[in-house]
């Protein structure tokens, strides 16, 4: 006895989700999804850092933050923002001169701390 035929089986190939029957999926496809799964992740990692570091204060137009970064070359920048104002100022080693008005004196105590006494225009 013969086996009778399937009918509702067909011989062609199952075509991809949204594709036109006889048309052939893209092999790129599984990479492109990667990429949009790693775009999300990017993404999600930038929140998480700006929420660990409370990066909102330097979004807000009304704050004043001061950074100090030092590069792996040793160069020191002084990042200041105030307000909407934000100032770069590259810190070097070098000697300076010109004309001013002495403000005052910086003494380091023991501890390491700083002290600065202004000047006074009275004796």
């Amino acid at each position: 006895m013969k086996p009778a035929p399937l009918r509702f089986v067909s011989r062609r190939r199952l075509a991809p989700h949204g594709a036109a029957p006889g048309e052939d999926e893209d092999p790129l496809a599984g990479i492109a999804n990667l990429f949009d799964v790693s775009v999300a992740f990017i993404v999600a990692l930038l929140i998480a850092l700006f929420a660990l570091f409370s990066a909102g204060t330097f979004l807000d137009k009304n704050s004043e933050v001061t950074l100090v970064k030092t590069t792996a070359d040793g160069e020191t920048e002084i990042i200041t923002k105030k307000g909407e104002e934000i100032k770069v100022q590259k810190v070097t080693d070098k000697n300076l001169s010109g004309q001013g008005t002495r403000l005052g004196t910086a003494y380091r105590l023991a501890s390491g701390q700083v002290v600065y006494v202004p000047e006074t225009d009275t004796p």
